[in-house]
């Protein structure tokens, strides 16, 4: 990062709480991506500095500091895997057709299909040429750009895993958690392993900081699939209908659907077929959820695998780290408020 030689950059993760921290990724891909005067970077920056939590930069920051390792040394890896998680965002809303991301337009709503595929393939091809940046032993920069490309790779393996079970209700949940490993949990896995590699952790370190993010991955993304049952767009920066208008079968439909009576499966059934309004499918969906008490139980599943994910973090060195991916996990399950 530009700021690399100041006093902040210098801190620790104890001295510098996570505010600062996304602030400081903030201002250095407002550095690197302002004002570009090439219409595909231009795009890139457009869909970069957009309003975000900067979640995967602070796991790698996090993870670094919690096996021992200093932050500001990594501020590179911290923007490829930024840079990655846009890039699949990008990819996403094109799949999707969602006009809104992080509260406005998406890219492909503003500049155009074609143009947002370009971007996205751009952004991922950037990932490996700034990870090439941080100041770490060339073994260990090799390893941590073989875990982001693997991670990408299984984002496309979720992405295709959740378009076959598109309005299939009947699917087991195990399929849901395994495809969720994949399209959401990888990134973090990725995020979290980088950032302990670099961060010198041992095998045993780097083996706890996975399994910490692996628990995050499914609640973070059982809590996202609670969200438009939760809160609003405005609050979300996404389209509250997505979900139901692409038919997805998410953790609170399965859950609900298996304990709903005869009468409420085939309700269920008939807000996922695609027949209805799109508004009209969400509003009954919410309903049965709620009749079914199924936000309630997911809320307690997310609840279980933040618990699981804060244990596996016990025994390692960084204090700070430690406690900035703990506040990371509590974080995740609390989105709503």
């Amino acid at each position: 990062m530009a700021a690399t030689n100041t006093p902040e950059s210098r801190a620790t993760i104890a001295e510098i709480n996570s505010a600062a921290l996304v602030d400081e990724v903030t201002r250095e891909l407002d550095r690197r991506w302002s004002n570009r005067d090439d219409r595909i970077p231009d795009i890139a920056g457009y869909a970069l500095l957009a309003p975000g939590k900067m979640l995967r930069p602070l796991l790698l920051f996090g993870a670094t500091e919690a096996v021992g390792g200093g932050w500001a040394s990594v501020s590179p890896a911290a923007m490829a895997v930024e840079y990655l998680h846009v890039a699949t965002l990008i990819h996403d809303d094109v799949i999707d057709d969602d006009e809104l991301r992080r509260g406005r337009p998406s890219v492909h709503a503003r500049y155009g299909m074609a143009d947002a595929l370009v971007t996205g393939d751009y952004l991922i091809l950037t990932v490996f040429s700034t990870l090439a940046e941080c100041n770490r032993p060339p073994e260990a920069i090799l390893e941590a750009a073989r875990v982001l490309a693997d991670a990408g790779a299984d984002v496309c393996r979720g992405q295709a895993r959740e378009a076959e079970l598109v309005g299939d209700l009947a699917c087991e949940i195990s399929d849901y958690e395994q495809m969720v490993a994949l399209k959401t949990g990888a990134l973090f896995r990725g995020a979290c392993r980088v950032g302990a590699i670099l961060g010198g952790g041992s095998p045993e370190q780097v083996a706890a900081i996975t399994r910490y993010a692996e628990h995050l991955g499914v609640a973070f993304q059982i809590y996202d699939d609670l969200l438009p049952y939760l809160t609003d767009t405005d609050h979300t920066g996404k389209p509250k209908t997505s979900d139901i208008g692409n038919l997805r079968p998410t953790f609170p439909v399965l859950t609900g659907y298996r304990s709903a009576t005869h009468t409420d499966r085939r309700r269920f059934a008939e807000a996922l077929s695609g027949r209805l309004p799109t508004e009209e499918a969400y509003r009954l969906m919410g309903e049965l959820l709620d009749r079914t008490g199924a936000i309630a139980t997911s809320r307690a599943r997310a609840m279980a695998e933040i618990a699981a994910a804060r244990a596996d973090l016990t025994g390692l060195p960084g204090a700070a780290g430690v406690e900035l991916l703990s506040d990371i996990a509590e974080a995740s399950i609390n989105r709503d408020r």
